[in-house]
Formats: structure tokens, sequence, C-alpha cells
């Protein structure tokens, strides 16, 4: 009931006037955000009630035509739904965003659907600014997760650049969905093998550089580099990366998948900008916003790039992306999630605090990644390559996810590439080790029980590690001794996947 109706007098025999007065200011309330969200179409400050988002939500699914009460529907496509759970599941906002053959178009049958993906897009634009990239001209939120994504973004630079340019060069970061993302946009991959330098993988620069020479740059698609990733491999270089492909006239196309919740790794795309040539950043919606599986947010400092971007999209999109993620702006409110963030900052020294001093019982360390402020790396070097692949699986079944255990010298072929030390992003890293990462959303509670239940693992690795070495050695009466340990790590909480490590083990 809107203030018009409520300040009409109709209800004045049949409500006190101080009880509506009271629902006037109510309602006023409701609509002078409501107003100052249209107009500035920036992240609110403070939150809006639940009761608030979902007014709001069922008043702009009104301005759809499948909601309209005296709608003749003779159309293919006119958002019927049949099931009623999914209709309040989208809040019945069933027609999807854009219009054929331009993602960010409004759509005549849905002025509702179309306000919510402008909002969106807009406060996704103004989330990005205030994690740091002061400078962008605009981001759009698309309905693919990230992997997709970036097969997206370099289709649309692929019509830019021309049939000749093909190669996608790729400083190594060992995760599946970047290999396949080039793959699937029909381009030849370039593996930049990675240096160490100390304990940290880096990006290798020189080898970048020859790769260009070789290659010649008319015929490189794009440079793609990656900031968010498992340490001890560090962001790449981006701003001697950035320089290159200015010098170069060479699209780069950055992988930014979690790096929203690092004021570090934003500071280092606007550096690398400002330096040289950023032309397209994406990252994942529910890594960094923390909504459900499913969206990306691509920004770019060239209005003209997310244009065509948006134009290659074929057809009409899902909605869900946008739906859940303007709820999120508005339900959590700015201020909250930058409490959030420093929470984030905090429990990286807290994790990294803890792992130093499980690590030290266990004559391991720390390694030192400097400039990785998401991921902790942790070696195992004194583990044999079966006790390194039972510390994974143990920890997996003991309810520790996220957790990446990397054997030393592990081969993986993905499609027809093929890599050794496959997860440490560099052949010949000197040692196993695993990560965790301070993620945004982790708590204290999460950190105290993954570091239990990690000591715990450790020492019965490390105990049948040694007993399995006798053994190898010559030593029968160490394996009746592994094997009781096995019967004892048996009863110890493990199911049987864990058993089947164990016995591999012996």
């Amino acid at each position: 009931m809107n203030e018009r109706l409520l300040e009409s007098g109709r209800l004045g025999d049949l409500l006190p006037a101080s009880y509506v007065n009271q629902a006037v200011e109510s309602r006023r309330s409701y609509e002078n955000k409501l107003a100052l969200l249209l107009e500035k179409k920036k992240w609110p400050e403070e939150g809006w009630s639940e009761q608030w988002i979902e007014m709001f939500l069922s008043e702009i699914s009104m301005m759809d035509t499948n909601n309209f009460t005296k709608n003749s529907q003779v159309g293919e496509r006119e958002g019927r739904v049949l099931s009623s759970i999914v209709a309040r599941r989208h809040f019945r906002l069933i027609h999807g965003i854009g219009k054929s053959g331009y993602l960010t178009e409004v759509q005549p049958k849905a002025a509702g659907s179309s306000l919510l993906m402008k909002l969106a897009n807009a406060l996704a634009t103004d989330a990005l600014r205030q994690f740091g990239f002061t400078s962008i001209s605009s981001a759009i939120i698309i309905p693919m997760a990230t992997g997709m994504t970036l097969t997206f973004c370099m289709m649309t630079l692929k019509k830019m650049r021309g049939p000749s340019a093909r190669w996608v060069l790729w400083p190594r970061i060992d995760q599946k969905s970047c290999i396949k993302s080039v793959l699937a946009a029909g381009l030849q991959l370039c593996v930049i093998e990675n240096e160490l330098e100390n304990e940290e993988i880096r990006t290798n620069m020189k080898k970048l550089t020859e790769q260009v020479d070789v290659l010649g740059a008319e015929n490189i698609l794009c440079v793609m580099t990656t900031t968010s990733c498992f340490a001890p491999r560090a962001p790449d270089r981006l701003e001697e990366v950035a320089a290159l492909c200015k010098e170069r006239n060479i699209p780069h196309l950055v992988n930014n998948a979690y790096g929203l919740q690092s004021s570090k790794l934003t500071h280092l795309i606007q550096q690398a900008q400002r330096v040289g040539r950023v032309d397209v950043i994406v990252q994942s919606t529910d890594k960094n916003f923390l909504v459900p599986v499913g969206g990306s947010v691509i920004a770019s400092y060239e209005d003209d790039v997310i244009r065509r971007i948006s134009s290659m999209y074929p057809g009409r999109a899902s909605a869900s992306s946008h739906l859940d993620l303007l709820i999120t702006f508005l339900q959590v409110g700015l201020s909250q999630f930058k409490n959030l963030l420093r929470e984030r900052k905090e429990m990286f020294e807290y994790l990294k605090s803890k792992l130093n001093s499980c690590a030290a019982q266990h004559n391991e360390r720390v390694l030192n990644s400097p400039n990785n402020k998401i991921s902790i790396a942790m070696s195992l070097s004194n583990f044999n390559h079966e006790s390194v692949t039972y510390i994974g699986s143990m920890l997996f079944t003991r309810h520790v996810s996220g957790v990446r255990v990397i054997a030393r010298h592990t081969e993986s072929k993905v499609e027809d590439h093929s890599f050794i030390g496959f997860g440490s992003s560099h052949d010949n890293y000197p040692s196993s080790y695993l990560t965790a990462a301070a993620a945004l959303g982790i708590t204290k509670a999460d950190v105290d029980l993954f570091i239990e239940r990690l000591h715990s693992v450790l020492t019965k690795a490390g105990k049948n590690s040694k007993l399995l070495n006798r053994a190898k050695d010559g030593d029968t009466d160490q394996i009746a001794d592994a094997n009781v340990e096995e019967l004892n790590i048996r009863n110890d909480g493990g199911d049987d996947d864990a058993d089947q490590g164990v016995k591999k083990m012996l």
C-alpha cells in the first residue's frame, strides 16, 4: 500500500488517524531509501531489511508482462512457469535479462527484470571501485562462472583481433579451468613456465618476452595473467606484463577470480593499468561476494570493450546471478562488507601464525611467499610420496575442505598439454606441500578446527612414514608395526576411502 493511498483519507473510517500516520512514516522511510538507490545507483552504506528487499522485488516483478493481471499471452516466450516454487524462487522475474544480440539491452516485455539488470550492474561497478578499481569505466555481470567467462572474453578479443591472432600466452597456473577456457575458444595455448624466486613461484618475464618474439605480436590474441592463486605461487608480475602488452600492442586479460577480497591485488591491477595495458578483468561472484556459483563480473577501463563483450552474448540470459548479487548488495550493505574484508585480513595473519606453530611441531615450515596475501603453503618435506597422498585423503575424510596437498613430480595431462608437478605451477618445486586459504568468510573457529585436525593427521602420517621406510629397508619387524598402525588409523574415524589410502601405503 503506497503513501498516496494511505494519505487519501479512504482509511479514515477503518483505522484511527494516528495508526495510519505511523504506516505513512514507515512507508515513506522505505520509499526514501528506494529513491536514493535509484538516484545514486551505488551500494547502500547500510543494509536493508529482508522485508524491504522482498517488497522491492515484488514491486518490480509487477512491471514484467507475465505478471500483468489482464495480459493476453500468445507468444512462444511469455514467462510461463509450471511450478509455483520455481516462480517464488525467482521472485516471479521470469523473462531473464538482455535482448537478442545484446546482454545489457532493455526488454520490452520485462521492464522489471531490465531494471534488476541495470541496477545490479551499476552496484557491481560501484563495488569494484570501492575495492580499489577507482578508474574502471564500467562492469557487467555475466551469468557464467569464471572459466566460461574467460572463454567468452577471448572469443570477443578474437573477433576484435582477426583470424591470425590465435595464440594465448599464459604464465602457468595449475588450474584446469584456465587451460580449458583457452581451448574451448578454439585457440592455441602457449604455456610460460614460471621461475623460482627463493621459495616463491614467479612469472618468468624473460620467457614471456621470448615467446612474443617467436610467435609475433600480430599472432597473439592476448596474454592471460592471474592474480589470485595458491601459494607458493605468487600473483603474476602484472605491471611488467602490462608494460610489455602496451609496447607490443597485445591485449591483456586478467583472471582476478577471487582477487577482489585482497586490496593488494586490486592495487596491483590499478598499477598495471597505469604503467601499461589492461583490457579485461574477470572476477567470480561466488568467491568475492559469497553468492551461489554461476556468475562473474567483467570490468574494463574502456566502455567500448564492455560494449563489445555484451554484444557477443547470443540471445537472452538468466537473471539469477544479477538477482543474487543485487539482493546481497542490498541486504549486507557496504559497511558490513568492509568489515568482512578487514576480518579476512586478520584471519590471514592468524592462520599463518597457527600454521607456523603446527609446522614447527612436525619439523616443517611455512613457505615464504610474501606476495600472496590470501593463500599460505606449508612444506611436507619429511613425508614420502605415499604419506603426502594419505595426508590429503585423511584431511578430506575428517571434514577439512579446501586444503590442497601437492606431491612433488605429480604428472597430469589436460587435453593435449602435459604437466610435471601439476598443482604447484612449477616443474620441479623443491618439496611437497599443502596450502590453505584465508578467504572471505573464514572464521577463527574454522582455523582452530583445521589446525587441530591437521596436527592429528600429520602425527599419524609421520609415524607411519617412518615405519614404512624401515620396512622398505628390509626391517621386517617394522611391517607388523605398520600393520598395527594401520588398524589404529582405521579405528580413529577413518572411512573406506581412508582405509584404501592406508592400504596403498602398506
